[in-house]
Order: structure tokens, then C-alpha cells, then sequence
């Protein structure tokens, strides 16, 4: 069947999820070996708008993302990748809007990245590739929570977008939003953006400048950003400060 096949592939991306994006890198370095389009033909200042637009994608994203993992319980959404999890079934807050608002998410941080190469092949190939991408693992996680909460899950499934959010369903949280579980659940991704960034910018710098030298601006927004994370994984780790009971 069609269906199981979808599964079966969407089951291996959920495994390999941290890494399937690495397949793009031949075509990001050819893409970042060029000189930026929108200097090129509207100028420097041009150039700085736009990098500010598509880091405030990639951040918009990491938003979503926060939103959703502020008001969910634990044993749920977690970043587990060997096998699917839950020991509950998030239907308030962003779940009630939609009922991939982590990958969702994602998306749209990817899309932020991928946007800032300047590339317009790059963006609509990486769109094309997280329709075929999304579609798999939404369905690989549809099969496992029908046959964990059967009647329950479809029911809540029939009333709720499976990826682009409808706001008007909006359903108010059943927990209180906690930014130290934003914290100690998205530490990682905030250093993912940042890192990608900082390398796709230093990247072409080196690439395509007759002299190429650091930007000063991006290894201070990268430092600031390792330390806030270096700090974060302590806190986790060695104390209960970012411990929030239930979560």
C-alpha cells in the first residue's frame, strides 16, 4: 500500500532527521560561492535588510517552536529519534491550531536559513524537498498515535489542520506557559540557527572576497549565543533551576 510505504519512509526520516538536511550541503556551497545577488544589483544596504529579514524567519520559526513546547506536558514532543513517544495527546494551546506545530516550526526556520544563501533555486528546491520530507514523517506519527489513541486521536485529527495553522480553533492550554521549559527544551535549536547563519555568511565571505577576514558583528552574535547555550546545558544538567514538575 501507498500508505505504508509513506510510513516506512517517513519513519526513517523521523530517525535520521538531524542529518537528511546535511544532503543540501553541495549545492548550499555551490550557491554560497557566489557573490549575494542583492548586493550585487540594490547594494550594501539592500544586502543588510535582507539578511535581517531572513534571520527574523529563522527566529519566527524557533517562536513557533516555543510557543508550543511552553505549554505541553512531558513525555510528549520530545527529540527522541530512535522511535516515536507519547504518553499523552496534546490537543490545547498550538496543537489546537494545528497538529504539527514543531515541525511547523522547523519549517519555517529552514526556509529562513535557506533563504538567506540568496538563492532562489536553493529556497524552492528545499520547499519542494520538506513537502515530500514533512509529509512522510507527519505520516509515519499519524499511524503510531491512531493506533495509541485510536478514536480519540481521529477525533481531534478530524477537527484540526494537520500543518498550516487555522487560529480561529485556538483552545486555551490545559498548563501555564513556562519559559524555563522553553529553555531547557530549545537551547539547541537557538544554537542550530545561530551557527548555521554565522557559517553560510562566513562561508561566502571567504568564498567570494579577494580578502577575506571575519565580521567581527557575527562572532560576537555567535559567541553571545554559545555562551547563553553553554550556560543553559549547565543549568540542565547540574541543577534544577530550569526543572519544571510535569514537564
Amino acid at each position: 500500500m501507498i500508505t505504508d510505504s509513506l510510513v516506512r519512509q517517513g519513519s526513517w526520516f523521523f530517525r535520521w532527521r538531524s542529518y537528511v538536511l546535511l544532503g543540501f550541503a553541495p549545492m548550499i556551497l555551490l550557491t554560497i560561492s557566489q557573490p549575494e545577488p542583492v548586493e550585487t544589483y540594490f547594494g550594501p544596504w539592500a544586502d543588510e535588510l535582507y539578511e535581517a529579514f531572513c534571520i527574523a524567519i529563522a527566529f519566527a520559526g524557533l517562536g513557533i517552536r516555543a510557543l508550543a513546547a511552553g505549554f505541553i506536558p512531558g513525555g510528549t514532543s520530545g527529540r527522541n529519534t530512535r522511535r516515536q513517544i507519547a504518553e499523552s495527546l496534546n490537543t490545547t494551546g498550538m496543537y489546537s491550531v494545528t497538529r504539527n506545530p514543531l515541525y511547523l516550526g522547523n519549517a519555517v526556520t529552514i526556509m529562513g536559513v535557506t533563504m538567506f544563501t540568496q538563492s532562489l533555486s536553493l529556497s524552492l528546491v528545499m520547499f519542494l524537498f520538506l513537502i515530500v520530507y514533512l509529509e512522510r514523517i507527519i505520516a509515519a506519527e499519524e499511524r503510531f498515535l491512531t493506533e495509541k489513541f485510536g478514536e480519540t486521536y481521529l477525533a481531534w485529527a478530524r477537527k484540526v489542520p494537520a500543518f498550516f495553522p487555522r487560529l480561529s480553533s485556538w483552545k486555551r492550554p490545559e498548563l501555564p506557559f513556562s519559559f524555563r521549559t522553553v529553555l531547557k527544551r530549545e537551547h539547541s535549536s537557538m544554537l542550530s540557527i545561530l551557527a548555521s547563519l554565522f557559517v553560510l555568511d562566513q562561508a561566502r565571505e571567504y568564498l567570494t572576497e579577494a580578502q577575506p577576514g571575519l565580521d567581527g558583528a557575527w562572532i560576537a552574535f555567535l559567541a553571545a549565543g554559545f555562551l547563553v547555550y553553554a550556560a543553559l546545558v549547565w543549568m540542565k544538567k547540574r541543577t534544577l533551576l530550569l526543572h519544571v514538575d510535569g514537564r
